[in-house]
């Protein structure tokens, strides 16, 4: 049976905002325009070359249900938490972190000039696994496989599997999430399956392109429709995200760091926080 290719649902346009302390950066989910697209919770884009637009970074915060996917395109940036885990995620690197029932961390620039650039994913976690122990899954730039198709296409394989194949390093994810960071030539063509059951976009971050006769240019994130493919084509030299995840079609219950499913594990969050008991 041949695929059928999904169509444009809407085009969100990102919100520039800040956050942090006065991190300057582009909210693409979690803002008035697409408040949530289950399982994704919020999408950051952030990129400055100048050191007054991220100098402050991310001092130390708490988090809770849900885990936080940090994808750096320049730049570096130091995470540590309260657990004592720390490290440095470079440019090209990924770190997928699952906070769980709670975890106290951050992220600084670990440079004072130069690009910084790169985006934040927020995946909700199921009610079952809000409360399951805090993990890290951090990769390299060179850990992270690139696909080579015709025309020039890349495809570089952050988590799930390609239709060619290819794996992505981050595995075991409680919510199956692909997170696909592709580039193509002006006038090039990229078609992928994309599983029907599935929730899924498409991010532009460089250039343009067509999807269902619809132009996505850059800042701009496509939400596909019903279909089990998705059918690209470049008008220019384009960089995107694709990114699909299964819906949970759970209650969020959601208060700045912490995403739970009701009011009352929000307030036990907050309680659990201010006691020091994450």
């Amino acid at each position: 049976m041949p695929l059928r290719p999904r169509s444009v649902q809407q085009v969100i346009h990102g919100q520039e905002t800040a956050d942090g302390d006065g991190v300057r950066l582009t909210r693409v989910i979690g803002g008035p325009a697409l408040p949530l697209l289950d399982p994704f919770l919020l999408l950051d884009d952030f990129r400055s070359d100048d050191p007054d637009d991220y100098i402050g970074g991310f001092p130390p915060h708490p988090h809770r249900g849900f885990e936080t996917v940090t994808y750096l395109l320049h730049g570096r940036l130091r995470h540590g938490d309260n657990a004592g885990h720390s490290g440095v995620i470079e440019h090209g690197g990924v770190q997928w972190m699952t906070a769980g029932r709670g975890i106290v961390h951050s992220e600084m620039p670990e440079q004072e000039e130069g690009l910084l650039a790169g985006f934040q994913l927020w995946v909700n976690l199921p009610a079952a696994h809000k409360m399951m122990a805090p993990r890290y899954q951090e990769f390299g730039v060179t850990n992270i496989p690139v696909e080579t198709r015709d025309g020039g296409v890349t495809v570089k394989v952050v988590a799930g599997t390609t239709s060619g194949g290819t794996t992505g390093p981050v595995r075991e994810l409680i919510t199956p999430v692909s997170y696909f960071d592709v580039t193509l030539p002006a006038g090039a063509r990229f078609a992928e399956p994309v599983d029907a059951e599935r929730n899924a976009f498409v991010y532009v971050f460089d250039g343009a392109v067509r999807i269902d006769g619809r132009r996505i240019e850059t800042y701009a994130l496509a939400q596909l429709g019903a279909g089990d493919a998705v059918e690209i084509e470049a008008e220019s030299d384009s960089r995107l995200l694709l990114v699909s995840g299964a819906p949970l079609r759970e209650p969020v219950a959601r208060g700045g760091p912490f995403v739970m499913n009701t009011e009352a594990e929000l307030r036990q969050a907050y309680n659990d926080y201010r006691a020091g008991n994450f």
